[in-house]
């Protein structure tokens, strides 16, 4: 049986990991500053009459959607604060996207996420995406405790040393 030291020097792909099997945030300081976006999307599921008084203004706590924009966009600034080995990232731009599906029904979140640095944005966009449904969750549960959050998902990455893009786009 091989030990935890054998395994990592035989896979590189461990790359958060020390010789000892420690966790640990990767040296990014020799890689190129390039231009790197990632999206992310999840949804939010509720009923008919929930989505329709969220989108009258009506949710007990107030603007529902303008308040998990925002908090979106500020948990998208403060990964690195919650995610353990994230690089603090200095972000260009953060949008948050809340569109109203009627067909779900529910809300489609996107979030889209730009920067220029050694290391990607992607664990930023699904964190941006996960609170702002955590907080429209929270500003409409007066209204309706079982909507669901499904299907948080990295939908494309580019820039780096690969680009990715989800089968289906969506």
């Amino acid at each position: 049986m091989q030990n935890f030291s054998d395994i990592v020097e035989s896979n590189a792909s461990l790359t958060h990991l020390n010789d000892r099997g420690e966790a640990m945030m990767v040296d990014v300081s020799d890689k190129a500053v390039t231009k790197r976006t990632a999206v992310a999307g999840c949804q939010v599921r509720m009923s008919v009459a929930t989505l329709e008084a969220i989108l009258a203004g009506n949710a007990p706590k107030g603007d529902a959607l303008g308040t998990a924009r925002i908090a979106g966009i500020m948990a998208a600034k403060q990964t690195a604060n919650l995610i353990p080995l994230c690089h603090p990232l200095p972000l260009s731009k953060v949008a948050v996207e809340l569109t109203p599906d009627f067909e779900l029904p529910g809300f489609q979140i996107r979030s889209t996420i730009t920067i220029k640095a050694e290391t990607g944005v992607e664990m930023e966009a699904l964190t941006a995406v996960s609170i702002a449904a955590l907080t429209l969750y929270d500003m409409a549960k007066a209204l309706e405790k079982s909507m669901q959050i499904e299907n948080i998902r990295l939908i494309s990455k580019t820039g780096g040393k690969s680009d990715f893009k989800l089968v289906d786009g969506k």
